[in-house]
């Protein structure tokens, strides 16, 4: 990698900008044309260097300022028809199954619900209690919204892991 290989992936990092040609712009703020910027990401790309580009949306910007975690405990017998309506239900962003702690943690299906008021996510939850059956839950709300950083490990020392 070169200087401006580096300079694009600090740029690509600080996120690709919402206008119409994102990554002419990329290429005047580095001083390259476009068509380096992206002849050179898709170097990046076929090399490892960067794994993946995806959106991020700043969800808090468009009003979704409730966030929970739900625990589910779902009847005996649940099969994949029951879990895909909590996989296809507006407002969840995530579904999955974990196994439980017996006798002390008896929960396994978990989803994440998001909307524009506490009151909102929590009607949400009880009328997905009510469709499904599912009645044994906790909800677990945010209280801090954390910055969200690309999956880097990090030592004791504070530094990046090889």
């Amino acid at each position: 990698m070169d200087p401006t290989d580096l300079a694009l992936l600090a740029e690509l990092e600080k996120g690709i900008p919402m206008v119409t040609e994102p990554f002419a712009e990329i290429g005047r703020r580095l001083g390259i044309p476009e068509e380096e910027v992206l002849r050179r990401a898709q170097r990046l790309r076929e090399e490892g260097t960067i794994r993946k580009i995806r959106a991020r949306i700043n969800q808090r910007l468009l009003g979704i300022t409730a966030n929970a975690l739900v625990a589910w405990h779902p009847p005996a017998g649940w099969g994949e028809e029951e879990f895909t309506r909590f996989s296809s239900a507006p407002g969840i962003s995530h579904c999955y199954l974990r196994r439980p702690v017996p006798g002390r943690w008896e929960y396994t299906l978990y989803t994440v619900h998001h909307g524009r008021s506490r009151e909102a996510v929590l009607a949400a939850v009880e009328e997905m209690a009510r469709v499904t059956g599912c009645s044994d839950n906790i909800v677990l709300f945010s209280t801090e919204e954390y910055k969200r950083v690309p999956n880097v490990r990090i030592n004791e020392n504070g530094s990046d892991l090889p």
